[in-house]
């Protein structure tokens, strides 16, 4: 009686799960879906990026960004003590377009982590009414500024936040992906962000548009200096001093491809994982049972019992797992990434382990060759949202 109230326990929270994120994911609108901005509005916007050794992707990223269909922006490359090709590229881009900056970091100030800094730079050469903070390696549709603007106006925004396309030429790194998304919105709550009266916030990388007055009146990147989640944490920032704050889903306005195999999105989630549960490994032990739990055990441990009744369970998850994973706004998953969502799941489960092991064996973390104490990252965050 036990294990069927188990199983049948299991089976109902999926079922829930898979209406809610449903229901949820729907009340987040689409940027391509909004009208661009009129020809007498264009406020000045700054784009900021930070780079250092982006020589694969840059230049591709660099030929939508430089060519965006919209007058009043200049855009800020800072370039972070690169040593590839990084800088050579950044010179050639800069005398072909005239609105292109590049500020060259030569050595790291101390109490920062080196992306902080530089999007700090950035701000503090720009006199803009707006700032994106975006990635180098990050491809933008021509009107995708004239879109953000127009949302951000019409709705009278201080933060906007759309979730970019991640594509990957590794198929089971999408379906990896795809699991990945699922977790991240069961955390972060996108579609409550705009809601003053609910705690969840959100900052993404490939995308935050900020006005510069809220981003200022929020703490800057100062606030967030030595914080390797400094996206998630400068949507924290602004939705905290009270500014408003929205989600979108970018689709194609907003994408790139973020790792190119599962080994790149083990190596590059590893160093700032266990920041996500505020460098606690009871958080982080906590996390991964129950992603184990309700993510990895349940269809394998149902379909293998031999037992009617939980077989039946079994492939009444996996239904409800294809109605997510098919039928969820801007998942573009294709039908065979619910097979791995148990090898996804211990995928970033091992993340989420083995950046708390190291982490604490090693007293710290490594970024970008400089070594930061652990006893220093937990006093910096001392009263920061890190969830």
């Amino acid at each position: 009686m036990i294990v069927f109230c188990n199983c049948l326990l299991v089976m109902l929270s999926w079922l829930f799960l898979t209406c809610y994120l449903l229901i949820s994911g729907s009340k987040i609108k689409f940027l391509k879906k909004v009208n661009a901005l009129c020809n007498e509005q264009k406020p000045s916007v700054a784009i900021i990026i930070a780079v250092r050794n982006e020589e694969t992707e840059l230049e591709k990223a660099l030929e939508t960004i430089c060519n965006l269909d919209y007058s009043n922006y200049n855009i800020i490359i800072v370039n972070d003590r690169s040593t590839d090709k990084t800088p050579a590229i950044l010179y050639a881009y800069s005398r072909k377009f005239e609105h292109l900056k590049v500020i060259t970091v030569n050595e790291l100030p101390a109490g920062w982590l080196g992306k902080s800094h530089a999007l700090y730079l950035g701000y503090k050469h720009s006199k803009a009414d707006y700032l994106l903070f975006t990635d180098a390696d990050v491809s933008l549709k021509p009107d995708t500024l004239k879109k953000a603007i127009a949302y951000t106006v019409q709705r009278k925004l201080d933060h906007l936040v759309v979730l970019p396309h991640i594509k990957s030429r590794s198929e089971i790194l999408n379906a990896v992906i795809a699991t990945f998304k699922i977790m991240f919105d069961l955390q972060y709550k996108p579609w409550l962000v705009n809601d003053p009266n609910s705690e969840a916030c959100l900052g993404i990388g490939a995308f935050n548009f900020v006005k510069r007055t809220a981003y200022e009146a929020a703490g800057t990147h100062l606030r967030i200096a030595l914080h390797p989640n400094d996206d998630i944490q400068l949507g924290y920032c602004i939705k905290s001093s009270g500014f408003r704050q929205e989600v979108l889903y970018g689709d194609e306005q907003v994408q790139y491809e973020w790792y190119t195999s599962v080994r790149e999105f083990i190596n590059g989630l590893m160093k700032n994982a266990f920041s996500s549960v505020n460098y606690s490994f009871f958080n982080a032990f906590l996390s991964s049972t129950g992603a184990l739990i309700f993510f990895v055990l349940p269809v394998p441990v149902l379909i293998l019992s031999g037992q009617r009744y939980q077989v039946t369970m079994g492939i009444i998850i996996i239904l409800s797992q294809f109605a997510l994973y098919l039928l969820k706004p801007a998942m573009n998953a294709k039908w065979w990434y619910v097979l791995v969502i148990p090898y996804a799941a211990l995928v970033i489960i091992f993340i989420m382990l083995k950046s708390a092991v190291v982490t604490l064996r090693q007293g710290g973390i490594y970024w970008s060759n400089s070594f930061y104490k652990l006893s220093e990252l937990r006093k910096f965050n001392e009263g920061k949202y890190i969830q």
